[in-house]
């Protein structure tokens, strides 16, 4: 099946993602399972059928919090996943529970790729920022016994872009949100562009309000999501044509 234009399914992903793999990334949110909300609880057996449904060269970015995946760790290595890194996503503004001693601002996003594949083949291309700046470095000055000889400094060329950091800062979704645990596009942007090939298929398993579709429109991706409420998927459907109108139909 061959999905050309963005499109958001409404049901279970459990039911309905596998069949339009392979995919060359998956992004998901899950509920972590951390709260008493009564819709955070977590989801089982979706784990493995996301690793059968992946590519080779493709790898799963899969955000939560440490609690989480230390929860649902056994299930990423029998599921057939291997970690490979991950990045924080550092917000303006955060939220914290009556246990919590400090206000938590950040959430973790971690890489995953299957277990049967080697690392070196996984897409990734490295992302830069515009950011660094040419530096001065300046040396000791000769003894004033030599003459009078100016003040010694060597000027590194090292301007321009480098590598990203680690831990990234992006505003979230507060008073703009569409869903309550609505991702940034931005961030999503980058995780997109470092993990799946322009043109290539970004399988949103828990869609919520679209902004991946949002984000994989604006970078050239092609999109499938699947959102269980049927109120928020037909958010979603309208949140991304917006960015590109599209008749909100698969071409299967």
């Amino acid at each position: 099946m061959t999905i050309s234009t963005p499109t958001v399914l409404t049901g279970d992903c459990r039911t309905l993602m596998p069949a339009f793999g392979p995919f060359d990334l998956i992004l998901a949110d899950p509920p972590y399972g951390d709260t008493s909300l009564a819709w955070d609880r977590r989801l089982t057996g979706w784990l493995p059928l996301a690793c059968q449904a992946l590519r080779p060269t493709g790898s799963m970015w899969l955000f939560g919090s440490l609690r989480a995946f230390m929860t649902i760790a056994a299930e990423l290595r029998e599921a057939g996943f291997r970690y490979a890194q991950e990045i924080v996503w550092e917000k303006q503004n955060g939220s914290s529970f009556h246990a919590d001693r400090f206000k938590r601002v950040h959430e973790l996003v971690a890489q995953f790729y299957r277990a049967d594949a080697a690392w070196s083949v996984v897409y990734n291309a490295v992302q830069t920022t515009p950011d660094a700046t040419a530096r001065t470095v300046r040396r000791k000055r000769r003894p004033t016994h030599t003459g009078h000889i100016e003040a010694g400094y060597y000027l590194s060329q090292d301007g321009g872009p480098r590598l990203m950091r680690s831990v990234i800062f992006a505003r979230n979704a507060h008073n703009r949100a569409i869903h309550p645990t609505e991702k940034p596009s931005a961030l999503l942007e980058i995780l997109i562009r470092t993990s799946c090939p322009e043109g290539g298929l970004v399988a949103d398993w828990f869609a919520g309000s679209g902004a991946a579709g949002e984000a994989c429109r604006l970078t050239g991706r092609r999109y499938l999501g699947c959102e269980i409420d049927a109120d928020m998927a037909e958010k979603a459907r309208a949140r991304i044509a917006a960015v590109l109108p599209f008749d909100g139909r698969a071409a299967l």
